[in-house]
């Protein structure tokens, strides 16, 4: 039979804001009416409990993202995992873990690690996939072939991080012609910025066809795969995080002068880039095999609460309800976005 519908499309469900859990209530109503599942960062079974009564609907797809300490070679950490497996079974999509730098070293022991955890999984009925994410900044090459080689695990598979593989393409790049300068230490308003722009730019532009190639060659697998999906740009200093990604693909970055006739530039995707990257991916993998996340940090701006402000009747100022209000308007434009690809709605390659 062939598969039909679109990739579950999903969102990072956080506060990130400060104020009370009205705010997650505002995420819940704004998740519900554009029809976005939720990642959820936490670091305990207890708080996904928790998070878990905020879920946009009853059945939506949830991703659970673990944080960047989980060391899966400690197996103090294995049984944290596993205990997730088990406890969520049935209940949530995925689970996410960042890579490790310590891999590189130790390969075989991390596939044999993998591996292990795969046979714990499998032993779960109901069990989520395992999705280990690019993000440590391991050689782009690497990091595929582990994928590659680890392609019999049936509950393991890859996150793709496309602005942490993108903004590293542009720095190694850019270091090439730089090689004393990092392109991501870079001030926007250092006076020497306009000598480099130009090769920052040319830089930038190589990050779309590296993430094309990479999600070409995972995509091959035929597995079941899981993106975080945001733009970048290495001049971005908008994140409270002090990382240059996590945009809006509708982002602009400020420069204080004159380039191409603007004071921004443009970041590594756009819209554009965006379609490029969904379209290629549909392309070649089936709808039910991909799950992608907007995960985009809480950009500067306030909108008013409308149909949302008797949740917010205790609070006296508003200011940051206003502020979730924004983050959120601006997932849901990034979802619009998505929702006009028309790979997104075709029926499995080849049918």
């Amino acid at each position: 039979m062939p598969v039909t519908g679109r990739p579950q499309i999903l969102a990072l469900f956080q506060k990130r804001i400060e104020g009370d859990d009205a705010l997650l209530e505002l995420a819940r109503l704004r998740f519900q009416e554009a029809g976005l599942g939720a990642e959820y960062y936490v670091g305990s079974p207890e708080e996904l409990h928790w998070l878990l009564r905020f879920r946009p609907w009853p059945d939506a797809p949830v991703v659970v993202h673990l944080p960047r300490e989980i060391d899966l070679f400690a197996k103090e950490d294995r049984w944290k995992l596993l205990s997730f497996a088990v406890e969520f079974k049935d209940r949530i999509h995925g689970i996410v873990v960042h890579d490790q730098i310590a891999i590189k070293d130790r390969l075989d022991e991390y596939k044999a690690t993998l591996g292990e955890i795969d046979t714990a999984f499998k032993a779960v009925k109901g069990s989520p996939l395992l999705f280990i994410e690019y993000a440590a900044g391991l050689v782009p090459e690497f990091y595929c072939e582990l994928i590659e080689n680890i392609a019999d695990l049936q509950h393991i598979s890859a996150c793709i991080d496309i602005g942490h593989l993108g903004i590293r393409q542009a720095r190694d790049i850019f270091s090439r012609r730089h090689p004393d300068t990092d392109i991501c230490g870079l001030d926007p308003f250092d006076p020497c910025l306009p000598q480099f722009i130009e090769d920052i730019q040319a830089a930038v532009k190589t990050s779309l066809p590296a993430v094309l190639g990479i999600v070409t060659r995972l995509s091959a697998l035929g597995k079941p795969l899981h993106f975080h999906v945001h733009d970048g740009h290495p001049l971005s200093r908008s994140s409270d995080f002090g990382v240059s990604d996590h945009l809006s693909f509708l982002a602009e970055i400020p420069i204080p002068f004159l380039f191409q006739g603007k004071r921004s530039v443009t970041p590594m995707f756009g819209p554009g880039g965006l379609q490029k990257i969904v379209t290629r991916l549909c392309d070649i993998l089936a709808p039910d095999l991909i799950s992608l996340t907007l995960e985009i940090h809480p950009p500067a701006g306030r909108l008013a609460l409308g149909n949302a402000a008797h949740l917010f009747s205790h609070w006296q100022d508003k200011t940051n309800a206003e502020r979730m209000n924004h983050w959120l308007a601006v997932l849901g434009r990034n979802l619009y976005l998505l929702e006009q690809i028309p790979a997104m709605h075709q029926k499995s390659p080849g049918v």
